[in-house]
């Protein structure tokens, strides 16, 4: 029987890496993919809010990054039920939905990424979500196989994150510091004390509501700190962030000049 079971969903559970770590791809090109995916990350992020990624494009990634020990975590670029029924067909299986502000969007979430009775996901016999139709019981198993990871980016998300976190079908939470900062009136500065503060109190937020919670960092020490707050599953910079970096950092040497500050990778996610 060909399977269709979700490993990061799994792992969400704590069934796995503790914690997961992945990056995010930015670059939108499978073999950049796929050599993320042997370098050693638990996940990864296909970003198709801010990267220009069609779904055609998502299912040729898709495929990069399954030939590697990676998973996948797609980035919608909205929580739309049509983007949502398309990136399912074309393979996905973790899905998570941008700017998800009330537990009424949470559940439109859960709807679209569900086949009746539980939603309203329309159902097609062969995709690559169904591995083509050769899966016999995609039908039966993917409500229970798909996991929906809602992102909270602004105080008020944050502080509706007990209801939000209780809709049913929501797997995960995940929170997105870059957008939080530029709410809380500091863009391009999440390390600001506030941010942290309020940073740090969604991880106790989540703990409290019994669901795990997901952040990304600039760099490592930034992880670390997430983690010490009790993130369940972290993303460090990105493809595109850390192959700038080095780039600079390595010229600098040759030129015996600094890497400049703007080479350091950002969390604007």
């Amino acid at each position: 029987m060909i399977s269709i079971e979700n490993r990061f969903k799994g792992w969400l559970k704590g069934q796995g890496p503790k914690p997961p770590l992945g990056t995010w791809l930015m670059a939108a090109a499978p073999a950049t993919a796929e050599a993320m995916g042997y370098s050693g990350f638990d996940f990864l992020v296909v970003d198709m809010e801010h990267v220009p990624i069609e779904v055609s494009d998502l299912a040729h990634i898709l495929r990069a990054i399954g030939c590697t020990p990676a998973d996948a975590v797609v980035r919608l670029a909205w929580n739309d039920q049509v983007l949502v029924k398309r990136v399912l067909d074309a393979g996905a299986q973790t899905i998570m939905l941008p700017f998800v502000q009330t537990a009424e969007e949470a559940r439109q979430a859960v709807a679209f990424a569900k086949y009746p009775p539980e939603g309203v996901r329309g159902v097609a016999a062969v995709h690559r979500g169904s591995r083509f139709g050769r899966a016999a019981d995609y039908l039966k198993q993917a409500n229970d196989q798909i996991a929906v990871i809602v992102q909270l980016e602004t105080p008020e998300a944050i502080e509706r994150m007990p209801e939000i976190a209780a809709v049913p079908g929501i797997d995960a939470l995940f929170v997105g510091p870059g957008d939080l900062a530029a709410a809380m009136g500091h863009i391009g500065n999440i390390a600001h004390a506030d941010v942290q503060a309020l940073i740090e109190k969604a991880a106790k937020m989540a703990r409290e509501a019994g669901k795990p919670v997901g952040i990304v960092g600039p760099n490592p020490d930034m992880v670390r700190r997430f983690i010490g707050y009790g993130y369940s599953y972290v993303a460090v910079a990105s493809d595109i962030a850390m192959m700038t970096s080095r780039a600079s950092e390595w010229l600098g040497a040759l030129r015996d000049e600094a890497a400049p500050a703007s080479a350091a990778p950002a969390a604007a996610y």
